[in-house]
This record gives structure tokens, sequence and C-alpha cells, in this order.
């Protein structure tokens, strides 16, 4: 960059109270119309640093060294001076839409807010202009989108409102911190060509931070990266992805399931090391033999015509409102297999997924399980087959028990389903404990004390307890970074190899259902568009829709 940076980060260190430094002699810069993607794990520091531009740290943050905007080091200036700045000039889109707006206002005066407080616009004003924001951000019916309070608009309908607030009062500097994380790929997609256009539009400088390098490549015209409160390397995006210099960046450009071949394991932060990339261990796998063998045997699942329909609350001189979540779908598991469902939010894939389970009761169809209609059991044979179906849910934190052990919580099925004593329960555990790559101190610990990764092992483990022989795991891998996922789609086709499970993995990434998959199915609207070889409709998708959700994974910047 020729020009002098609209914002140079010197030196910046924090701790907060007396605990271990959280960033440590940070140097960055940020220049005029750039956008700077800043990468790293949970707990890297990224978000941290993007809070200290704004001066957003609580009261035990203890700060050194400077963030110089305009003339101006942020890190000394009062709150007064920082409110001016925050917002106007410098503007924020957080992470999650539904926690940064306000659930008991409407999503229009919200942003118009930001116009009275910033511009001290009218009332008539500010309206005026949240509706061109609303239009600009590419928001459908935006007179009902101004009326709407947030939780009657989509995830991506929120983001974009968030969007149109950080654009309000034309600042000149916007970090968006994890913008996309919770997103379908499609809508991901969106919300990315969009900032970029606004970016371009407006002339302004980009803090885009995220823990995905893929993702990053994107939209950033240079890449930081970050680990342990560390800057670890900083480059234009197309040299970080084509010679990366530092071991952890590899590490991150590894740990993403590759689109083009299908490894036997992927590469993760902890194994890294040196040339381990070229190690036959991650080579290409060769599954053909085996993928041709599992469908000469019965089917151990078969869905037949499987509808589920959801009735509301009747209107007062009405019939209750239908929602048709699953509308006839019919595809069949074979035991040993991998098959993998993939869609958007609202496909139904996630109903499917508790149907097969009985969560939820089928409306209409069958479910054979080992050639048995499982659809009308009564509730000791629903028990029964708990044995045999066991689900891992997306957030383990919140399926896990806080008031328990991890130790009780592993132990909970066991109890249920056999009559152990409590020393035989606790070898079980501390077995399934190892099995899950943990060692016996987590056995008296509880969910707040283990990180997501960790948690995401123990519900892995739970749902193992019983030896079940079909494992869907709901969406059991999109709420964690990137490196840490790598580890939890190894550990699940490790145990798919030693106890012989058959597994449904449901996900909106087709990234890495095509990699867990042998067979595929793209769900849309409570119906199946496609279904077939994982490989084959990757390379060759018949249907309009699988091509957009292909088209919309993040592919990054390939080596030379």
């Amino acid at each position: 960059m020729q020009t002098a940076p609209l914002l140079k980060i010197d030196k910046l260190n924090l701790r907060f109270g007396k605990g271990d430094p959280v960033l440590k002699d940070i140097d960055l810069e940020l220049f005029p119309n750039e956008i700077l993607g800043l990468v790293g794990e949970s707990g890297s520091g990224k978000s941290v640093s993007s809070l200290a531009i704004l001066g957003l740290l609580p009261k035990t943050a203890k700060v050194n060294g400077a963030i110089q905007y305009m003339g101006k080091n942020l890190a000394e200036l009062s709150k007064k001076e920082l409110r001016h700045i925050r917002g106007n000039e410098i503007a924020m889109i957080f992470q999650e839409p539904m926690s940064a707006l306000n659930p008991a206002l409407r999503c229009g005066p919200q942003v118009a807010e930001v116009l009275r407080i910033h511009k001290n616009q009218s009332e008539r004003d500010a309206k005026k202009e949240v509706l061109h924001l609303f239009e600009q951000v590419k928001l459908p019916r935006v007179n009902e989108v101004y009326n709407s309070y947030p939780h009657q608009l989509s995830g991506g309908q929120m983001q974009r409102v968030m969007i149109a607030m950080a654009l309000a009062c034309k600042p000149k500097i916007l970090i968006a911190d994890e913008p996309t994380t919770a997103l379908d790929v499609t809508v991901q997609k969106e919300i990315i060509e969009l900032l970029k256009s606004l970016q371009q539009q407006n002339n302004m400088s980009v803090l885009f931070i995220s823990h995905d390098l893929a993702l990053v490549s994107e939209i950033a015209d240079r890449v930081a990266v970050m680990f342990r409160g560390e800057l670890l390397e900083v480059a234009q995006t197309k040299s970080l992805f084509k010679n990366p210099k530092h071991a952890y960046t590899k590490a991150l450009l590894g740990s993403r399931p590759d689109l083009d071949q299908r490894l036997k394991r992927l590469p993760t932060v902890e194994d890294l090391s040196g040339e381990h990339f070229e190690s036959e261990e991650i080579k290409p796998i060769q599954r053909a033999a085996k993928h041709k063998e599992l469908y000469t045997q019965a089917p151990l699942l078969e869905i037949i015509d499987l509808k589920k329909t959801y009735f509301g609350k009747a209107a007062l001189f009405g019939k209750p409102k239908a929602v048709e979540a699953v509308k006839g779908v019919n595809f069949t598991v074979f035991e040993g297999e991998t098959l993998g469902l993939v869609g958007e939010s609202g496909c139904g894939k996630s109903t499917l997924g508790k149907t097969i389970m009985q969560i939820e009761e089928a409306t209409a169809g069958q479910i054979k399980f080992r050639g048995r209609d499982i659809t009308h059991l009564n509730k000791a044979e629903r028990k029964q087959l708990r044995k045999e179906i066991q689900i891992v849910f997306q957030d383990p934190f919140a399926s896990l028990n806080p008031r328990i052990t991890i130790g009780e919580a592993i132990a909970e099925p066991l109890a249920v389903h056999h009559s152990y004593s409590a020393g035989k329960r606790k070898q079980e555990v501390l077995e399934l404990l190892e099995a899950v790559g943990l060692d016996s101190t987590f056995y008296n610990r509880y969910p707040h004390q283990l990180s997501g990764g960790q948690r995401q092992r123990i519900g892995i483990a739970r749902a193992i307890a019983l030896k079940p022989k079909l494992l869907i795991c709901d969406e059991s891998v999109s709420a964690l970074d990137i490196s840490v996922q790598a580890q939890v789609l190894n550990l699940l086709n490790t145990l798919k190899e030693e106890y012989g499970f058959t597994y449904i993995f449901i996900s909106h990434d087709l990234a890495v259902v095509k990699y867990m998959a042998d067979q595929l199915v793209v769900m849309n609207s409570g119906l199946i568009e496609e279904i077939g070889d994982a490989d084959e409709i990757y390379a060759n998708p018949r249907k309009d829709y699988t091509k957009r959700l292909i088209e919309a994974i993040p592919k990054g910047i390939k080596k030379a």
C-alpha cells in the first residue's frame, strides 16, 4: 500500500485484571478503501481486538499501546469522544444479529435511532433514509421489514438490517465480526457479495473477521492471521494462500475439506508439523470397492413417502394453518454407509432426522428400520429403539445438563438401558472418554469448563454409549472452528471404522457433507431435489438448486 494507513494499531497489549495477556504486541494497519481479513480460531484475540478499537472492553481490561485513527489515539479518548466516533466514523456488524438487535423494538426504528443520534435527523427524514438503506442492502418489502420485529425475519434478513444500521452514517471504517457464521452457504455468499459491493460504493475500509480462511479469500485484499493473542502472518490474500509462511496458517488452510479429493483424514493444528501434509496418512483415500459392497445387502433404513406436517393455532373462525416440513421423501440407508443430508435452513432436513429418531411423529409414510416399520411404536418399543438409533445435536452445550458432571451425563443412557453397577458404568464412561480422545480428568468436569470441540466430543461419547447401529449427526460441526471441525470429522470417521456405525450426516455445508458422505441427498422445501453418489453429484449436479449450493461454497485460492 502506497498511502498512509487509515487505522494503525501499534504494540497493542491487553489483559483482563490479573489474567494472562489476551493480546501481545499487535501491530496492524488498515488502509483506505481496503478490505483486511483478520483470521483465527475462537480465543485467538481477533474479536477482542475489534472491541479494543471501538473502546467496548469491560472495566477490567488493561490496554497498552496505541490505536491511531485520523491523528487520534482511540485508546486515550474519553467516553464522550468515542461515542461520537462509534457508529458515525467506525461502525460494526456483530456476529449474532438476534443478540445485537433489540427484540422489543421494530427493526426500522432501531436503525433510524442511529441517524437521529449522530445526524440529528427528524423522524420523517430518518425513516426515509432507513427505507433507502434497506433497499441498498437488498431487503425485500422494505416497508414491511421496517415495521417487523427481529424474530419475524430470517437470519439473512436480520444480518442485512445490521449492515444497514452500520452503514447509516456512511462510516470510514466498517468492522464485520463473523457476519456470516450462522448463515447457510447461499445466504453467506449473498452477504459477502453485498459487503464487497457496498465497500466499493461507499469507499469504505473494512476489517473482516472470521475463523474461515477460505471465506476470507472471497472478500479480502490482505489477510492477517492470529493465534493465542499474537499476530503470526500478514500478507496479500493470493500470496498467503499460495505460499503460507507459518505452520498454523498451513493448518487452517488444510483443515477445510478439499472439494477436489477425498482425504483419509483432515490435517489439524495439533498434528501439523513440517512436511506432515505429504505423509501417507492424508493421501486421497481409495474407497470404491467398499462403496459398492454396501449396496449388495438389505438396507438398514428405508424411508417411504415420509411426510411431516405441523399445525399452528387456528384463527378465530378458521382452520389451523398447516406447514408441510417434509413432503413425501424416499431413500434408503445401508449398514456401514454415511448418508449426507444437505440443504438450506428450512428445507426439512433436521425435521426429517428427528422424525427418523422418533422425536417427532410422522404425519404419513413409513420408516422401516431393519425391515420393521417404526412409525407406530408404543413407549416401551420406542425406548428399545433408542439403543439402536441415537443423535448428536448441533449445540452440545444446550444438549448437556449444566448441573451434572460429564461422567454423569455420559453414564445416563447406560443407567436407563442397562442394569450395570456404578463401578461398571464408570469404567464404561472412562473407555468412552478415551474413544473420543479425552482423558479421565474430564469425568468430574462440568460442561462450562470445556471448549466447544470438547463438548461436542462429549455429545458423541454420550450418543455412542449404547453402541447404536445408526447415528444421526444433526449439524454437529457447524458451530465449530475450522480446525476443531476437522478434529471432530476425523473422530467420527475413526469411530465409524472401529464400531461399524452407520451415519446420517445432516448439514447446510455441502463441502463437509461431501467429505463425509458415500450417498448424498439434497433437500429443498421439504422435497428431495437430487440423490446419488456424493462425488458424482458434486462433479455433475443435475438440478439448478444443487448447482447453486455448490457455487456458493467458499473455494479459497488454489496453490499454483
